[in-house]
């Protein structure tokens, strides 16, 4: 995938020694290849977590115990702060969620830790669902042919791996100096703004906001850490309640700060959709 950004330069607790799960791990780069090909074949268990959700991993380590029983579905486990455009693009409202994937596309889905008996039986229900149903994989020997990454894009993921984020920004500013319509580019560079913005926001940013609804800095702050825990609606919410409240200066700027969240995500999407309708609405 070329010129996809990867988020892992993104700051995380460490986890503690054995709590991260391993063995199916996916990430932007072989998603193709690990999720939507695969599925050709086999149904595909993805399960998006969190390293600061015991429960999340707790479902992780069961789903890689079930996974190493059968040969029926194949297991993806997706660090959803890490992989933040995959979980966007599942629509992931909450941590933990599981998608089950068939043919590339999303077939049935839960949210939340659930009982052994119950994720058994729904997986048992997603292969009962899809037997007869898939293809398969791409006739043997046959190999898709490999497009050459843009080293442009490769120095850009390189200093986000080191965490360098101004130096990737400064790669994606000059990829878009040459080619200004370069919509890769501007994808990469708008999730590396904020990247770069939230990494270091208090966890007491919500709180914060709650108490005095009119501070605006909490606000912004607030909505920017409800879209980095994967609360997109929430965020967009906040701040299109700001900008009821406010007036001039102050409404321009949460404006502007909705608007930079909005771009995060593909236009076309249903929660973006909603939330620019309650924009006008609280603008008109």
């Amino acid at each position: 995938m070329s010129g996809a950004v990867d988020l892992s330069a993104l700051k995380q607790p460490a986890a503690a020694p054995g709590d991260v799960p391993g063995g199916h791990a996916v990430t932007e780069a072989d998603f193709e290849t690990k999720v939507l090909r695969r599925s050709t074949a086999v149904p595909v268990v993805v399960v998006l977590y969190s390293q600061r959700s015991p429960g999340s991993i707790e479902l992780v380590k069961l789903l890689e115990r079930l996974a190493s029983q059968t040969t029926e579905w194949d297991l993806a486990t997706i660090e959803a702060e890490a992989n933040m455009r995959i979980a966007q693009a599942f629509g992931v409202q909450g941590i933990p969620t599981v998608i089950a994937v068939a043919a590339g596309q999303p077939l049935a889905d839960f949210t939340g830790n659930q009982p052994e008996a119950q994720v058994t039986q729904w997986l048992a229900a997603v292969v009962d669902a899809v037997r007869g149903k898939l293809s398969g994989d791409a006739a043997e020997g046959e190999e898709e042919p490999q497009v050459p990454e843009d080293p442009r894009f490769v120095a850009a993921e390189e200093a986000l791996e080191r965490g360098d984020f101004d130096t990737a920004q400064a790669a994606y500013n000059a990829i878009l100096n040459s080619e200004p319509n370069n919509a890769e580019a501007k994808a990469a560079l708008r999730q590396v703004q904020f990247i770069a913005r939230v990494q270091d926001l208090d966890p007491a940013a919500l709180a914060k906001a709650d108490a005095d609804p009119a501070d605006i800095d909490a606000a912004l702050a607030a909505a920017d850490l409800e879209m980095f825990n994967q609360q997109p609606e929430a965020a967009f919410d906040r701040l299109i309640a700001q900008i009821k409240r406010t007036a001039g200066d102050d409404r321009t700027r949460v404006r502007t700060h909705l608007l930079e969240l909005f771009e995060l995500f593909d236009p076309a999407e249903p929660i973006v959709v909603a939330a620019r309708r309650k924009l006008a609405t609280a603008l008109y």
